[in-house]
């Protein structure tokens, strides 16, 4: 759903009403003040006029630049992503940072700008100019998909980070449909979801299953290693909490059902929870997120056989063949504001897809989905 122009130009969101009314009362005392020694009333009077005038014209838009922090929470599979866009919208190098802003990115954008000003200005705000100050603040937390749904609905927050989506998350709640039309779908990169094991598993010889074969451990049908030729060891099949969108999305495209049953013997909260578990057994598997795969490590991956094709991480994991590959969202509520597009056309440029996407080791979008996903959040929207 794109975003509304008229309607962006002509409500506040109860978010940014509060910052934006604040911002008017103070500018208007300080129009007030700067008069107070001047005899020429009729000139007060005048000049009054024509800055309710100029106050009346630019309320619109002054209403919508707000600069308080915008907030996001979700995904542990988006965080990656989103939080590492913050720490570098939040610091605004300058160009020639060379960890963070390198000259060459500067000159491919054709600016002199700070990092965030230059994107924030696109969409109406005035450059700050200084290190660690940009236009406004971006605050990313960290839980679950379906906290993060439920947090961009009832307005907690302005952003939801999800690694599956809205409809999957919220199956069998009783959200209407009219409730489901206001979330608003931006896709900002792809996650190609392994099948990883414990080091000791992989290095006896197991380095490849069955998707079949996968659904039997969850189902507790298969329980030990000898029976996919590898030691004799119990399996320790580990998930994500329920909730998670990396666990969502691994019953719809594994299982075949969001509300399918499955069995694992142990369950966490976060990916980076998951990833230490592996790391610390010898006997586990588990599905995780691109982002937290050690190939070289104690969390190796490996590959998943489906209907005669082998998937590999590194090879074809990226493929929209891969049944277990999915989009990551960051879903808005009721059309998206002016910040909101601000940040996430940030990610979506093809700065954030090389610094926050796939440097994560996610896959960026391919051409024609990042265009139609730039149009949604483009500053002409917003003018």
């Amino acid at each position: 759903m794109a975003p509304d122009p008229d309607r962006l130009s002509d409500a506040v969101s109860r978010r940014k009403f509060v910052a934006a009314t604040s911002a008017a009362g103070i500018a208007a005392v300080a129009g007030c003040s700067s008069n107070s020694g001047d005899g020429d009333s009729s000139g007060d009077a005048a000049q009054t006029e024509n800055t309710a005038q100029e106050s009346t014209a630019g309320d619109s838009q002054s209403q919508q630049l707000a600069t308080d922090t915008l907030t996001g929470d979700g995904s542990s599979t988006v965080f990656p992503i989103a939080n590492t866009g913050a720490s570098y919208w939040n610091s605004n190098p300058e160009p020639g940072d060379g960890d963070y802003f390198p000259q060459e990115w500067a000159d491919e954008l054709g600016t002199d700008m700070r990092l965030a000003d230059y994107f924030a200005t696109q969409y109406g705000w005035a450059e700050s100019g200084e290190r660690s100050v940009p236009p406004f603040r971006v605050s990313i937390a960290l839980s679950h998909s379906g906290t993060g749904i439920e947090g961009v609905m009832e307005e907690r927050i302005d952003i939801g980070d999800a690694s599956s989506t809205a409809e999957a998350e919220l199956a069998g709640s009783d959200v209407t449909d009219e409730e489901m039309d206001k979330f608003v779908d931006h896709v900002v990169g792809v996650d190609g979801q392994p099948i990883v094991v414990s080091k000791e598993i992989k290095d006896a010889g197991v380095d490849q299953i069955t998707i079949e074969e996968l659904r039997k451990i969850y189902r507790q049908e298969i329980t030990n290693w000898s029976e996919l030729g590898g030691p004799d060891k119990e399996i320790l099949a580990l998930g994500r909490a329920r909730g998670s969108g990396t666990n969502t999305a691994f019953l719809v495209n594994v299982m075949g059902d969001a509300e399918a049953s499955i069995s694992p013997d142990q369950r966490y909260a976060k990916n980076q929870q998951l990833k230490q578990a592996v790391s610390q057994a010898d006997n586990a598997i588990a599905y995780i997120a691109l982002a937290f795969v050690e190939p070289d490590g104690q969390v190796p991956p490996i590959g998943l056989e489906i209907d005669g094709t082998l998937y590999e991480y590194g090879e074809n994991l990226g493929s929209k063949e891969y049944p277990l590959a999915r989009d990551l969202h960051c879903y808005t509520w009721e059309d998206t504001s002016r910040q909101e597009a601000a940040f996430i056309n940030f990610l979506l440029s093809d700065f954030g897809q090389k610094h926050f996407v796939e440097s994560k080791d996610y896959f960026a979008l391919p051409d024609e989905r990042l265009e139609t996903q730039r149009e949604m959040v483009a500053a002409s929207n917003y003018e």
